[in-house]
């Protein structure tokens, strides 16, 4: 028989406990027992009071110190996750078989990727814990319950036609987005944003939809064109407009031009108008003047022509018969008298003559 060397039993045992020791105090700090943790920046964590049952959510990068072995920490990552939806199976919790749609109209359409990117809501850490268990527990079936049949009710509400246009997919991407959020927010999931591409459809309806896209662009090439046109004619009149304005502007400062022009002929004219109204004023005056001095002297001339007159009058009434006499004589005088005597009559009694005198007639028309 071989001879067991002498051992000391008290080396053995000190040694054993001294492993058992630091492998309970290796576990006691990987199990988060340990009385400190580290926090980085990605990070949350829940501190776990068994003496009192507090939770307490660290948000903040850095190290924490808790008692050892009545609490306990629980860390979460709080980075962004992506739920992928692709392909024809399930992969794992965050990859599963691509989305089918069946459309308003009875046609199915899909999406070949479609991404859910998503987050734990680091205030709701607690909430994380409590409901999805500790580690990555909250990405495990929280997003695939929810997802499928929500993004399938709200891109199902428009056609295979309605769902190509961009503005749709939005709309229905933002519909699905509120309500995950509305389901998921209470479990301290948040969805941040659902990448969405174009839908894809079977070969002859793709066709159907590539034809109809070419339609689609001649339209909207028509429309361009029509609007180019739109806006040369728009364009053209503008032009015509300002030329319109231009000449009308130009037209105004020649009219204006004119009136100036007509205006200093005006003044002119009145000027010259004034100027000869005032000398024909002055000339009228001055005739004026001149025909009363003169009808002043006619005046006078009259008077005495009047005066003279009156003198005559007054001498013819004084002298009376004298005067017609000495007037008849005067008219006598420049008579010349031829005498025929007149046998018929033995005796006669008046002498006829053959002169006339001026200015007396008988009543029978011959001169005597």
């Amino acid at each position: 028989m071989p001879q067991i060397p002498n051992v000391n039993k008290k080396a053995i045992f000190g040694g054993v406990i001294a492993l058992l020791f630091l492998v309970f105090v290796v576990g006691a700090f990987i199990s988060g027992k340990g009385g400190i943790i580290e926090v980085k920046d990605t990070e949350v964590a829940v501190i776990v009071n068994y003496l009192t049952g507090d939770e307490e959510i660290v948000n903040r990068p850095g190290y924490k110190v808790f008692i050892p072995f009545f609490a306990q920490a629980f860390i979460f990552d709080k980075s962004p996750n992506k739920f992928v939806m692709e392909g024809e199976k399930d992969r794992d919790a965050n990859r599963v078989r691509k989305l089918t749609v069946r459309a308003n109209d009875g046609s199915n359409f899909w999406f070949e990727t479609l991404e859910i990117q998503y987050r734990i809501d680091p205030n709701m850490a607690d909430v994380v814990l409590n409901d999805s268990g500790p580690g990555e527990g909250f990405k495990e079936n929280w997003i695939k319950a929810f997802a499928r049949s929500v993004l399938r009710d709200e891109f199902g509400r428009f056609s295979a036609e309605q769902v190509t246009v961009m503005s749709n997919l939005e709309v229905a991407s933002r519909a699905s987005e509120k309500r995950l959020n509305d389901q998921l927010n209470q479990h301290g999931i948040h969805v941040m944003q659902i990448i969405t591409p174009k839908p894809k459809f079977e070969t002859r309806y793709e066709r159907a939809i590539e034809d109809r896209k070419v339609a689609e662009q001649e339209v909207e090439k028509l429309k361009a064109q029509a609007e180019q046109l739109k806006r040369e004619r728009e364009r053209r009149l503008a032009d015509i407009e300002r030329d319109k304005a231009t000449e009308y502007e130009l037209l105004l400062g020649t009219l204006e031009k004119d009136r100036i022009s007509e205006q200093k002929v005006a003044v002119q004219v009145t000027k010259t108008a004034d100027a000869y109204s005032i000398g024909q004023i002055a000339e009228g005056q001055s005739a004026e003047r001149r025909l009363t001095q003169e009808a002043r002297g006619l005046e006078q001339q009259a008077r005495k022509e009047a005066e003279g007159l009156t003198a005559k009058v007054e001498a013819l009434a004084a002298r009376g018969d004298i005067l017609v006499r000495e007037e008849l004589a005067r008219k006598f005088a420049q008579i010349t008298f031829e005498i025929i005597p007149y046998r018929r009559d033995p005796s006669p009694t008046r002498i006829e003559h053959m002169g006339a005198i001026p200015g007396v007639q008988n009543q029978g028309g011959n001169n005597r």
